[in-house]
């Protein structure tokens, strides 16, 4: 949906207040309902919702360019995220399962980061070359998926984790809820980071520096890009140092990066601090989920849905205010109100601990 902004506007006429609507469309109905499912997942196994969820989500953006109303269009991206919802804490306990731990969940957020950086090239590629009406060639490679999911194993794999007992039955140790609330503070402050730069950092550049739109989505692909990357390393990065040092080292180098991206005086200084800053922002994210689960090991499920779920959706209900600033004072201005978020992020890893650090467990 970020990527799609900059053409809709073009297209409808919206101002940045509006498109921040439809970024809160996107995210105002997956917020309420994550945690829901969340619930869900620890009670029972639907390992359905994975593919239903993500067909939900894909046909959802599919349809933004065929409606015509804003009122439609926000109808059918509030559908998206209600799809986005339902994937996130089945597939996040799916990993689990696997007991591949930290680096298990790396590769799985790799993945979902990896189409964050993909989805601008997709857009530009599609939107830019066939008009807003091709919005359903978006939906291919969820399909795709789908299909590759639903198709029966030929031979032995990973532990199907439908057949995983419930997080209750197996969990050991007690649930951590305060700083697990901790711990979901810093969550919300890089949503409000991520998506805030995601909706309006390549409209920034382009005003700045008169950038084409297509150096514009390039921007984008940047700085998810650089973030995906980056979450590669999240596992190595917390055998060597622990989880809540890496976590404290993300949010303190993203507060000068920020700084950087919106003072740099050239665009290439600009687009290097703007990777930067993905790469610092996508390293802790494998570990908001590992170390949630660690807190709260009888509710794998709800840990997932706040940590990895709520993570792509709280931002958004910042958004629409962040447009309405833009609109009256700039973009820069708006976005130097973010520099808020990592300087919280920071000062909330303050009271974590690591359980697994405490009791010896080792992290994979």
């Amino acid at each position: 949906m970020p990527a799609l902004l900059p053409a809709l506007v073009a297209a409808r006429g919206w101002d940045l207040t509006g498109a921040g609507g439809i970024v809160l469309a996107a995210t105002v109905l997956s917020s309420v309902a994550q945690p829901l499912f969340g619930v869900l997942a620890d009670r029972i196994r639907v390992p359905g919702l994975r593919v239903a969820g993500l067909l939900t989500a894909a046909g959802g953006v599919a349809a933004v360019g065929i409606v015509d109303s804003y009122v439609a269009t926000w109808a059918v991206v509030l559908l998206s995220g209600l799809g986005t919802a339902a994937y996130h804490p089945e597939a996040a306990r799916a990993v689990h399962a696997t007991g591949t731990g930290d680096r298990g969940m790396g590769w799985f957020t790799v993945g979902g980061l990896t189409g964050f950086a993909v989805g601008p090239a997709a857009v530009g590629l599609v939107v830019g070359g066939l008009g807003l009406g091709a919005t359903p060639l978006l939906a291919v490679p969820a399909v795709g998926a789908a299909v590759v999911a639903l198709v029966p194993r030929r031979r032995p794999g990973p532990v199907d984790p439908g057949r995983v007992p419930a997080a209750s039955a197996t969990a050991t140790g007690r649930d951590d809820w305060p700083r697990f609330g901790w711990l979901t503070g810093v969550v919300v402050s890089r949503s409000v980071l991520f998506y805030g730069l995601s909706a309006f950092l390549a409209v920034h550049l382009t005003i700045r520096f008169a950038l084409s739109p297509g150096l514009a989505a390039i921007t984008l692909g940047i700085f998810t890009g650089a973030g995906a990357v980056a979450t590669i390393t999240s596992s190595a990065l917390t055998r060597r140092f622990g989880r809540t040092a890496v976590l404290r080292g993300s949010y303190v180098a993203a507060l000068p990066l920020l700084a950087a991206t919106l003072l740099a005086p050239s665009p290439v200084l600009a687009l290097v601090a703007t990777g930067l800053l993905g790469a610092a922002l996508g390293v802790p994210v494998p570990v908001h989920t590992t170390l949630g689960q660690a807190y709260l090991p009888h509710h794998l499920g709800l840990a997932a849905s706040v940590t990895l779920g709520l993570a792509v959706s709280a931002g958004g209900l910042a958004s629409p205010a962040l447009g309405a600033l833009a609109d009256h004072a700039g973009t820069t201005v708006a976005l130097a109100v973010l520099l808020a978020c990592p300087l919280l992020a920071g000062l909330l890893t303050l009271p974590l601990t690591d359980p697994d650090e405490r009791t010896g467990s080792s992290r994979a």
